[in-house]
C-alpha cells in the first residue's frame, strides 16, 4: 500500500469500510434495495426542504486533495515565486499557473479570508467537507449529503455521486467526511471508477445478454406472488417502502437516461482533450455529465495520494502537475457549462482542506496551513468577477472579512433555495447546524455572492 505524500502527518494504519457502490445488483437490482430504502423520504425531503426561490438545481464540488497554496494560486503574494497575472475582469489577479482561468475571472468569486479547524489531513478535511470538528461521539453529515437530502432526487440517477475514490491508496481513513451519519445511509455518495480509464464502466449497470425485460417482468411476478403470500402473515414490516426502493433500483438498472449519463463515448474526442485525460480531467467531466442528467451533487476527486500536499518541491509540483491539471478542467468545465445553458443552475465550487504556510521550510516546501486561504465558487446565481476577504501581506492571516465553511455552506445554500438556518437533530437529542460556523455558531450567507 502506497503511504501518503505528506512527510509531516503522523497517523496509523487505519481501518476503511468500503464506500457504497452500485456494483452489487442482482438479475432483478435488488442489491440497491439497501442504497434506495428511503427513497421516498428523500423525494419528500427535496419537496419540503427549500428556503426560498433558487437558481441552481446541482452542485459540482471539484475537491483537491492535500490543501492547495493559496499564495501560489488565488491569492499571488510576494513570497510566492510566480507572478500575478491579470485576468478578465479588472483590478483581479491569479497566479500566472492559471491562465486559462483567468479567462473566466468574470464567472468566479474568489474568497481569501477562510479560516478553518484541523492541522493534519483528516481532521481538516473532516471539518471542510462537514463544518464540524471530529467528535467520537457523534458523526456529522458532509455537506453534500445534506444538498442531497434537501434537494431530493431528479429522473432515476442517485442523487449524490464521488468520483472516484478519494485517498483510495492512502493509509488515512477520510470515509466520513463524505458521508450522511445520522441523517441516513440513503444520502452516502455513490462512488464511480476512475472515468479516465479505457474500461470505465460502472458495474452492473446493464443486464447480462441472457437476461431480457420480458424475463425480468416475469421474475417480477412471480416474486409479487410470493410476497403476496407472505404479507398476508406478516402485516408489522414497511412493506410500502421496499416496494419503492425495488421500484428504483429496477429503474436504475432499466433506465437508458442512467446509462446514457455514463456513457463517455458519447463525449468528442475534442471535449475530452479539452478537459485534459487525465483522472483530474475526466473526472470533472462526467462531473457535468451527471449534473446534465440529474444529478445533485457530483464530487469530482481526482487527485491522487494527496497531492496537492506540497510539503517538498512546491514550486516544481505545482508549476509541472498541479495547476496545469487544476486550470485545464476548470477552465473547460465552466466554459462546457456555460456554453450548454446549466452555469445558471450548477454551483462550482473549488477548494481543498486548508491552504499552505506562508513561509517556504527547507524542503522547499510548504506545510498545512487552516488560518487562512482562498477557495472559488462559480455558477449557480453566484456573482462571479469579485473578491471576498481579504489576507496580510504574506497571506498568513486574515486581514479582512473572516468567513468560515460555514459561511460558504449558507451561501450554497441560498443558492439552491435550501433554508440556511435549518438545524438537524442529532442521536444524543442536540440541534446541529447544517450550515455550522467557527465556534459552532450558525453559518451566515456571504451577500455579495447571491
Amino acid at each position: 500500500m502506497r503511504r501518503s505524500a505528506c512527510s509531516t502527518c503522523g497517523g496509523g494504519n487505519l481501518g476503511r469500510r468500503d464506500f457504497l457502490r452500485v456494483g452489487s445488483l442482482s438479475l432483478l437490482g435488488l442489491g440497491l434495495n439497501h442504497y434506495l430504502q428511503a427513497s421516498e423520504a428523500l423525494a419528500a425531503a427535496g419537496a419540503t426542504g427549500s428556503g426560498g426561490q433558487r437558481k441552481a438545481e446541482a452542485c459540482i464540488l471539484l475537491w483537491l486533495e492535500g490543501g492547495p497554496s493559496h499564495v501560489d494560486t488565488w491569492d499571488p503574494k510576494p513570497n510566492s515565486n510566480f507572478k500575478p497575472i491579470a485576468t478578465n475582469v479588472d483590478g483581479i489577479q491569479v497566479s500566472e499557473l492559471l491562465p486559462l482561468t483567468a479567462r473566466h475571472m468574470d464567472k468566479i468569486a474568489l474568497v481569501r479570508s477562510i479560516q478553518s479547524k484541523g492541522v493534519n489531513h483528516p481532521q481538516a478535511s473532516y471539518y471542510t467537507l462537514t463544518g464540524h470538528e471530529h467528535e467520537n461521539a457523534v458523526k456529522f453529515p458532509s455537506f453534500a449529503s445534506i444538498v442531497t437530502k434537501e434537494l431530493g432526487p431528479r429522473n432515476d440517477l442517485h442523487p449524490y455521486m464521488l468520483v472516484p475514490m478519494p485517498w483510495e491508496d492512502d493509509f488515512f481513513d477520510y470515509q466520513d467526511g463524505f458521508m450522511s451519519a445520522f441523517i441516513g445511509s440513503q444520502y452516502d455518495p455513490m462512488v464511480l471508477p476512475d472515468p479516465s480509464k479505457e474500461e470505465f464502466n460502472v458495474p452492473d449497470l446493464r443486464l447480462p445478454k441472457s437476461i431480457t425485460k420480458e424475463v425480468i417482468d416475469h421474475r417480477r411476478s412471480f416474486l409479487q406472488a410470493v410476497d403476496e403470500a407472505f404479507r398476508a402473515k406478516e402485516q408489522l414490516a414497511d412493506f410500502d417502502k421496499m416496494d419503492a426502493a425495488s421500484q428504483r433500483a429496477l429503474s436504475m438498472l432499466m433506465s437508458p437516461a442512467v446509462k446514457k449519463a455514463f456513457d463517455m463515448s458519447e463525449e468528442s474526442e475534442q471535449t475530452k482533450d479539452a478537459y485534459g485525460r487525465t483522472r483530474v480531467g475526466q473526472s470533472a467531466l462526467i462531473a457535468r455529465r451527471l449534473v446534465e442528467h440529474g444529478c445533485r451533487f457530483v464530487t469530482a476527486s481526482g487527485w491522487v495520494d494527496a497531492q496537492w500536499d506540497t510539503h517538498g518541491d512546491n514550486d516544481k509540483r505545482l508549476r509541472d502537475n498541479l495547476a496545469p491539471q487544476m486550470d485545464r478542467s476548470l477552465a473547460a468545465l465552466l466554459e462546457d457549462l456555460d456554453q450548454r445553458g446549466l452555469l445558471e443552475t450548477t454551483v462550482v465550487l473549488v477548494m481543498g482542506e486548508f491552504g499552505r504556510t506562508p513561509d517556504i521550510n527547507p524542503g522547499g516546501g510548504r506545510d498545512h496551513w487552516p488560518n487562512c486561504w482562498s477557495l472559488a465558487v462559480a455558477g449557480g446565481g453566484i456573482r462571479g468577477g469579485q473578491v471576498i476577504g481579504a489576507s496580510d501581506e504574506k497571506g498568513g492571516e486574515v486581514a479582512d472579512r473572516l468567513l468560515s465553511v460555514g459561511d460558504v455552506y449558507a451561501t450554497v445554500y441560498q443558492a439552491l433555495g435550501i433554508d440556511h438556518t435549518k438545524t438537524y437533530t442529532n442521536p444524543i437529542g442536540r440541534p446541529v447546524y447544517i450550515a455550522n460556523n467557527l465556534e459552532d455558531k450558525q453559518g451566515q450567507p456571504i451577500p455579495e455572492l447571491l
